[in-house]
Parts: C-alpha cells; sequence; structure tokens
C-alpha cells in the first residue's frame, strides 16, 4: 500500500440510523466464559483484562410473552421480511468482507455478518445455518469477529453446518468453528501454513533511471524500502516473522482447541503438505466428505422434510432486510453512536474515490462535531479499519476525537488494521480494542522524493525550472537529486513529524516519551503484543467495546443500549453520479493527476502494505508501473 509518486511523499507511514439492541452481559472473564484469559506476550507486560469487562455474549431465553409479541411481529412484518417457518439461514462467506455498512454492493459487510448470526439466533423461523466458506480476501481481525459470532450463534442451541470447497488457512479458522464441516471430494485442500512476503523495485528504477530518496525515521519503518532496496532488511525481517509467528501460534491453538487435538499434531498434518480432502476426513478435520446436494438432503431428513420438497432457506441478502425490531431484538433508552472508519486517510474527497471509499477527514469530523454538539448519545464507538494516509488528516481528526471524549466517553475498536495514521486517530480514545490479531502501532515516518533525471536523460526529455527561493524548488525539481541542503531539510522535517507523533502517543497514552519510543520506530505490532505494549487497552472486538462504552458512560451492564450506526451506506445514485463524473472529466483528472505527481507536497502517515495480503496500489503507483511496464517494453 506504499504510494510511489514523482511527487515529494511524506509517510507516518442527514446521517443513517442503524438501530440494535444490546444483548452482551458483561463479566471479567476471556471470551469463552472461562476463567481470566491467557495473558498476552510480547516486550512490557502489566496487562491487565480484569479491567474491562468482556462484552460476552449471553443467549437470553425468552419468556411466553415476549414469544407471542415476536409471533405478532412476524405477522406484520413487512413482504421483504417473510419466508417460510423452519428454514435455514444459507450464507455464502466468499470474496472481500469489507467494515461498512453496505447495502448496494456485491461485497459482503461484517456488521451485517454479524447481525445475521445474532438475529438467526433469536428468529423463532430459522432452524440452523448452513454456512458456505470459499476463498476469502479479508485480515485476521474480521475472521476473528467472525468466528466468536459462530460462537455466540452456537449458544441459542440451534444448528450450524459448515460447507468448504476451498479450503486455506483463512477458510478453514472460521470453517472449524462449525458444528459439523463438509467438504466436496474435489475441494482445494491448502492447508499448507501461512506466509509474509515482500517484492522490492530497486534494481527495476535503478535499471529505467529512476532514484527514490527517503528519509526514514524509525528503523522498523518499511514503507520506502520498495523503491529503494533490492532486499528485506533485517529489521523488516525481524517485525514480519514476529507477526508471522503470532498469526501461525493463535491459528493452531484456535484449530487444535476446536478440534480437540494437539498442536503438534495439526502442525504435523500441515508439514505433510495434504491435499486430498478424505486425509482431512481421517484426521477429524472436517466431519465427512459430501456434495452440497447431499447435505442439503441430510438437512430435510434432519428437520423431517419431505426428500420431494424443497429445503426452505433464506439468503444472506434478504435475511439482511429483516428488521431488528421485528424480532423484538430492541434496544434500551441509552444511545451509543458507532463512527465507522474504513480504508485510507485523506483530508478532501478525492476525484476518483467514490463516497464509500476510504476516510475523507472533512466529512468524518463532521460526524465527530455533530455527536459532540448532541445530547443523545452517552458514548461513541470509533471502528477503524485503515492503514493510515494523510498526516495532516489523521492530526485534524485526532484533535477532533480528543475534544469528543472531553465530553463524553469514547472507545476505538479495532478491525484488521489500525496502524500509522489509523493508530494516530485511535489514541485519542479513553479505550482501544483490538483483536490479538489486528495490526497496529506504525509509529514512524518516510519521506523523500523521486529523482527522475537518468529516465528523463534516457528517454531525451529536457526540464528546465526558473525559481525565486532557496527552496523553492524541493518539490518540483523531479529531474535531479536533492541538493545537500534540500536533504539536510527534508531530515529535519521528518525527525520533527517523528518527534510530534510519538510525543502525542505518550501523552494520549498517558505514557512516557521513552517507553513509547520502544513501542515505536515504525513498528507494526499484533494486537495481542500491543496490549501488553501499553498501546492497547484490551482484546475482543465490537462487542467488548461497547460494554467498556456502557462502563465509562456509567450504564449498568446488564442493562440494553441502542447503538445508532452514523455511516451511511452509499446511495447506487451517488455510485452512478461518481462514475459519471469519473467518465466526462477523465480528460481532466489525468491531466490532474499528472500535475500533482509532479508538484504536491502532502504528507502522509501510512503502513506498510505488504503483511500477508496483496498490496493495494495506489493510483499513483498504479500509473509509475505502467509507465515503467512501457518503458521496458519499448527498450
Amino acid at each position: 500500500m506504499s504510494k510511489l509518486v514523482t511527487r515529494t511523499f511524506n509517510y507516518y507511514s442527514c446521517r443513517h440510523l442503524y438501530r440494535c439492541s444490546h444483548h452482551f452481559r458483561t463479566f471479567s472473564t476471556d471470551g469463552d466464559g472461562k476463567t481470566k484469559p491467557e495473558t498476552p506476550g510480547g516486550v512490557g507486560g502489566g496487562y491487565n483484562d480484569e479491567k474491562y469487562p468482556s462484552g460476552e455474549f449471553v443467549f437470553r431465553q425468552r419468556n411466553s410473552r415476549e414469544n407471542f409479541g415476536v409471533k405478532t411481529r412476524l405477522l406484520f412484518a413487512w413482504p421483504w421480511e417473510r419466508f417460510e417457518r423452519g428454514s435455514v439461514l444459507q450464507m455464502i462467506l466468499r470474496g472481500e468482507i469489507s467494515d461498512q455498512l453496505k447495502r448496494f454492493s456485491k461485497s459482503l459487510s461484517l456488521p451485517k455478518i454479524c447481525e445475521n448470526f445474532e438475529k438467526a439466533a433469536y428468529d423463532p423461523r430459522v432452524e440452523g445455518i448452513y454456512l458456505h466458506i470459499d476463498s476469502l480476501n479479508c485480515g485476521w481481525g474480521k475472521l476473528e469477529e467472525i468466528r466468536r459470532h459462530i460462537s455466540d450463534f452456537k449458544k441459542s442451541g440451534k444448528f450450524i453446518i459448515g460447507y468448504m470447497p476451498a479450503c486455506g488457512v483463512k477458510e478453514y479458522y472460521i470453517a472449524s468453528a462449525c458444528d459439523e464441516l463438509y467438504a466436496p471430494p474435489s475441494a482445494y485442500v491448502g492447508l499448507y501454513g501461512l506466509l509474509a512476503q515482500a517484492s522490492f523495485l530497486g534494481g527495476v528504477l535503478e535499471k529505467v533511471g529512476i532514484e527514490a530518496q527517503v528519509e526514514r525515521i524509525g528503523k522498523y519503518k518499511s514503507a520506502g524500502d520498495q523503491l529503494t532496496r533490492k532486499s528485506m532488511s533485517n529489521e523488516n525481517r525481524e517485525m514480519l516473522t514476529t507477526l508471522l509467528d503470532n498469526i501461525y501460534g493463535n491459528w493452531l491453538d484456535k484449530i487444535s482447541l476446536a478440534k480437540g487435538k494437539k498442536k503438534e499434531d495439526i502442525e504435523k498434518f500441515i508439514n505433510e503438505g495434504v491435499y486430498q480432502v478424505e486425509k482431512m476426513k481421517e484426521e477429524g478435520l472436517i466431519t465427512d466428505v459430501k456434495y452440497d446436494d447431499e447435505v442439503i438432503s441430510m438437512l430435510r431428513t434432519r428437520l423431517g422434510i419431505s426428500s420431494t420438497k424443497i429445503l426452505p432457506t433464506v439468503g444472506y441478502r434478504k435475511y439482511c432486510n429483516v428488521r431488528r425490531s421485528t424480532l423484538g431484538l430492541t434496544g434500551g433508552k441509552d444511545q451509543i453512536a458507532i463512527i465507522r472508519a474504513c480504508g485510507s486517510i485523506s483530508r478532501t474527497q478525492g476525484r476518483f474515490k467514490t463516497p464509500s471509499t476510504g476516510i475523507v477527514a472533512e466529512q468524518f469530523i463532521e460526524k465527530i462535531r455533530s455527536v459532540r454538539a448532541s445530547k443523545k448519545y452517552k458514548a461513541v464507538i470509533i471502528r477503524i479499519d485503515s492503514p493510515g494516509g494523510d498526516a495532516l488528516a489523521s492530526d485534524l481528526m485526532w484533535r477532533e476525537i480528543k475534544l469528543l471524549a472531553a465530553t463524553k466517553p469514547v472507545i476505538a475498536s479495532m478491525s484488521d488494521v489500525a496502524a500509522s495514521g489509523g493508530y494516530y486517530m485511535a489514541m485519542a480514545a479513553d479505550a482501544i480494542v483490538a483483536e490479538n490479531l489486528t495490526l497496529t502501532g506504525s509509529i514512524g515516518v518516510v519521506t523523500g522524493k523521486i529523482n527522475l533525471g537518468k529516465l528523463y536523460e534516457n528517454i531525451g526529455f529536457n526540464k528546465e525550472i526558473i525559481s525565486r527561493g532557496k527552496y523553492a524548488e524541493l518539490v518540483a525539481a523531479d529531474h535531479r537529486p536533492f541538493r545537500a541542503d534540500e536533504a539536510e531539510l527534508f531530515a529535519k522535517r521528518a525527525q520533527d513529524m517523528y518527534k510530534g507523533f510519538v510525543e502525542k502517543a505518550a501523552i494520549s497514552r498517558s505514557m512516557a516519551v521513552e517507553k513509547m519510543e520502544q513501542a515505536a520506530q515504525g513498528r507494526v505490532w499484533s494486537g495481542h503484543d500491543a496490549v501488553s505494549l501499553g498501546l492497547v487497552d484490551a482484546i475482543g472486538g465490537l462487542s467488548r467495546a461497547v460494554a467498556i462504552a456502557k462502563q465509562k458512560a456509567n450504564i449498568p451492564l446488564d442493562e440494553q443500549v441502542t447503538l445508532v450506526e452514523l455511516s451511511r451506506p452509499t446511495s447506487p445514485l451517488n455510485i452512478l453520479m461518481s462514475m459519471g463524473n469519473s467518465v466526462v472529466e477523465a480528460d481532466e483528472a489525468v491531466k490532474e493527476l499528472i500535475h500533482e505527481m509532479g508538484s504536491s507536497n502532502v504528507v502522509q502517515a501510512r503502513m506498510e502494505g505488504i503483511l500477508f495480503e496483496k498490496m493495494d496500489g495506489s493510483p499513483y503507483a498504479d500509473s509509475i508501473f505502467a509507465f515503467i511496464k512501457h518503458y521496458l517494453r519499448s527498450l
């Protein structure tokens, strides 16, 4: 996710109401309701999980009066909320899963997935869940949240059966939580382990005459390495190795616990390179080998449905239309606002972005200020899933969150990633909750520019600049390297930005600057380690963030609250308008992009995006890569 640009670049690395009740009891135990959780490892220590309520889901049996009320509501439900009693909720988890509310999108929405699990637990029309788990493209934080909701659903006593045509480590991580798990004979089995990889363009850029001049503050800050290096640095290797060990260790722990096996046996199975699904059955990792129609036939028999009849099912999207109030899942009088911050951070709406793409600071700040002025909300949860972005935007949002926290409790809840600018936002909250495998931290700075002098010479391009002012060419001169005084200015500027980042992090986390420095240095931490370093307060998902918000707002922990989502799903009209603008103004937009690449001076706060996922290229990176590709073809 690092940007490759020909301009100067700097890295630190009317609302929609969505009402729901909160059916969570708060304990000072672990997520399974057992004894105290295992203390996270890592540098530092001193983590006390008993300080905060766990927010564990408790399934509450309804009395006859409540059941009658639900039946009455279902009788008068909207047509799109109706389906046959005795149905099976069939959900397909495949591809990208967003942390945003999505109404008109093919991609799945984590909030909607989790809500469907909870609604199905209480819906008298739903007998159980048939969960198809296919190739997934999301981080481990979201997988943790989904897995937790599967476990919560099972407390209702209803069945949940998994079907897995493609079995990778992420898919099996979710599937292993189901009561039963099936796979077709031809299933793709890929339980071969995990890897982290990084690509380096240093040698490529050198051959085509492009020089990336990078000033990095923080020895673990790997953003920029892709442009300057030909191999992985020792610090980056150390960081990635630790993260990989955390994820792999957690995976082994959860799978061995779910299947009642020793970790050593699970690891031995992985190292055997098994690709036959029959072998998974022999080892007890799946229930049986069956095709989808055979599982459906089995469900018909289990539910007492004739083989000549179709199994009544309700799909994910239709079930998303069932209101919580229809099922009697109404909230209490106290309201807690949820503001979602997902994607890269920018200060203003970019030309190439749809209204739902990324975090736009001016829009986010508007929401924060409206919540601060409102007396309706007892507390606020900021749900973050962001690798960072524009540093100025991050700082402006940090300030507004800090002002909000002075008026009412603010809890940061981290999803897959909340690093660099994402962590910058979170550290303004009263408490930070992360998943075990959330990627966070990355408190560091990298700054520099791209020198295209040799490339220009090779292709016969000439650029001349007439300027006034000693540093007027600092940004614009992409045809030559930094002068000594310019390089010194850039280094001082980067050091000053880093110092400010660390000092604000230390103040926000009530920590000595020296101690914060040990956790900074641009290093990315898992939530598991971040909590012991003091970067994070508690391990858990959104439900735990809600419980902590109630605690800090002096709301009784067993009292229901209403969660009000302030993130508005993108409408088809907005999407079409964005597409139309992009087409109509394409020529102008390309010209503007080229101009920005050559002259803009935007400071950014972003985490390097090479960790366990495919790189998410920026428009600048795409443009440069395309330029290099075409140039190489012409040689």
